[in-house]
């Protein structure tokens, strides 16, 4: 895992993105951050379990459905399972370590 900061590739409103193994923040001061990084490391481990590119089309897909069932581009990404999880969690810091093996299904809502 490598943080970087970068403020180019992370979109307005947000201050974290992560594509393992990189986790990218926004500001220098974000990387001391720890709510903030153990959320980004939520989303490694969840990269790290799904394999990183079915990752990445699940997000995409579970986003676009989110979007038009809620109408929404916030309210969708906010209900993407796997930030379901990571915000979730994000305040536990041995959360990674406690992690069960796609524990994300456990926040798919209909």
């Amino acid at each position: 895992m490598f943080v970087i900061v970068t403020k180019y590739l992370i979109p307005k409103g947000y201050n974290g993105l992560t594509l393992f193994p990189f986790i990218m923040v926004r500001n220098d001061f974000d990387k001391a951050n720890k709510v903030l990084i153990n959320h980004e490391k939520i989303h490694i481990k969840q990269q790290m379990q799904l394999l990183v590119f079915p990752f990445l089309i699940w997000y995409m897909i579970e986003f676009l459905f989110r979007w038009f069932q809620f109408k929404d581009r916030n309210k969708a990404y906010r209900n993407i399972s796997f930030e379901r999880e990571a915000y979730a969690n994000e305040q536990n810091l041995n959360y990674i370590n406690e992690m069960r093996f796609w524990s994300f299904h456990n926040y798919l809502k209909k």
